[in-house]
């Protein structure tokens, strides 16, 4: 249900591991066995333009990005949360 939402099957599994302070974009691969980077970076773009995430880049050698939840994030998070452990609920009732 909530991949429905998102479009995306890792947005809630970056979601907490951004909330946890996995910011940076190749700690977030590394965190998720079977994670590309190229859909990683598809997924951000995603929550980028929906206003979930806010990308903060600094100017270093080499160049180092990070990844935050907006307060509007934050929010939508409980929402996604709320609606998986329905689906879990669900599936162990059935």
């Amino acid at each position: 249900m909530v991949r429905i939402l998102v479009g995306c099957k890792w947005s809630l599994s970056i979601f907490r591991s951004i909330l946890a302070g996995t910011v940076r974009p190749g700690a977030l691969v590394r965190a998720h066995e079977g994670l590309s980077t190229k859909v990683l970076n598809q997924c951000l773009r995603r929550h980028l333009d929906y206003g979930i995430l806010v990308k903060t880049s600094f100017a270093e050698v080499p160049p180092r990005v990070e990844y935050h939840l907006t307060p509007f994030g934050e929010r939508f998070t409980l929402v996604l949360e709320a609606i998986d452990e329905l689906g879990r609920e669900r599936v162990e009732v059935g």
